[in-house]
């Protein structure tokens, strides 16, 4: 009884509450993915779908086939989207969060930053905590966390660890829950070098402030998150054409600009890594620019990948196998060709 009480208490641990926490998650204001930033992102869409309508610039007779209708939110690839979001809760509680916890003590955090800067510099007076402070350092995290995702979007673009990123790219259509179609490998990576910059940034400046600094947040979210989810983030991952023009997304990332990255043609490739920010793209010479005039793309990898990521099975294991294939064949010596005579 007591083998069954504790296979129980695993099953709870493991698989029930991080699946209904992931449920529960879509209520609250962390992340992009929730009830509040999606309506705000397809209550724009309908404006644009009315606008356009009435400009007779779109040929869709309602707004369910503006965004894509059936063939776009029950394509098997969007259906496979929606399974995946609730079994990447339980990716993270079994692979994600005891890899970073094993690794996280040997990485120094905001406060031994802090102690050593201390030690290097002497103690600093206490500044003492005001909303400017506040959002100073709001602002400063953002930066580099939205900083740090370029690089490491970036990186998982390279032929070692593009297999594990491919997975994101593979879906043929895209719907909102797509941007949880990530690799667990690539979120072990992101939080990891999340945990080292942003900790030395917040030691930096709270050593320079004499002690910590409470980001200012707006209904528990840090207020640019909160901004930045609340332009239409989740239109990203859809087939929603939303342009901020050539100006404007030289330094914001606009869906339409996203939509690009995620498109199989060459013109496209390796274009427009940024998250919330473009400047990185402009700054890095990876930027490409939209009109509002809808381009004529088409998403995913290619006919033949889509049909080897259908599964959860196939998105999670699928990179192991071709990494593996391609270090085989890199071991591999050349056969030098055959002289005549």
């Amino acid at each position: 009884m007591d083998v069954v009480s504790r296979a129980y208490e695993r099953l709870i641990e493991w698989v029930i509450e991080p699946v209904t926490a992931q449920f529960l998650g879509i209520f609250d204001f962390n992340g992009r993915f929730g009830v509040l930033f999606l309506c705000l992102s397809y209550g724009i869409a309908y404006g644009l779908f009315r606008y356009r309508k009435h400009r007779r610039l779109t040929a869709a007779a309602s707004f369910w086939q503006f965004i894509g209708g059936s063939r776009v939110y029950l394509h098997r690839s969007a259906l496979l989207d929606y399974r995946y979001y609730f079994v990447r809760a339980i990716l993270k509680v079994a692979l994600v969060l005891p890899v970073v916890g094993l690794v996280d003590p040997y990485i120094l955090k905001a406060g031994d930053y802090m102690a050593f800067f201390t030690n290097l510099w002497g103690a600093r007076p206490r500044v003492g905590e005001n909303l400017s402070l506040s959002l100073l350092y709001g602002l400063g995290v953002f930066l580099v966390r939205d900083f740090i995702h370029y690089w490491a979007h970036r990186a998982f673009h390279s032929r070692w660890l593009w297999a594990f990123h491919k997975v994101h790219h593979s879906a043929p259509v895209l719907v909102p829950a797509t941007a949880s179609r990530v690799h667990f490998v690539e979120k072990i990576v992101q939080k990891l070098a999340s945990a080292v910059f942003i900790g030395g940034y917040a030691g930096l400046f709270w050593y320079l402030c004499g002690g910590a600094i409470d980001r200012y947040t707006l209904f528990g979210v840090t207020y640019l998150v909160f901004i930045f989810n609340g332009l239409a983030a989740n239109l990203r991952h859809s087939h929603v054409w939303l342009s901020f023009g050539p100006v404007i997304e030289h330094v914001l990332n606009s869906p339409a600009q996203h939509q690009i990255h995620h498109s199989d043609a060459p013109r496209h490739f390796n274009k427009n890594f940024g998250t919330n920010l473009s400047l990185w793209d402009w700054m890095f010479g990876t930027l490409y620019v939209t009109r509002p005039t809808p381009e004529d793309i088409r998403f995913g990898t290619g006919a033949r990948d889509s049909e080897r990521y259908l599964t959860i099975y196939s998105l999670v294991v699928t990179p192991f196998v071709d990494t593996a294939r391609k270090l085989a064949s890199a071991r591999r010596p050349r056969q030098l060709p055959l002289r005549n005579g």
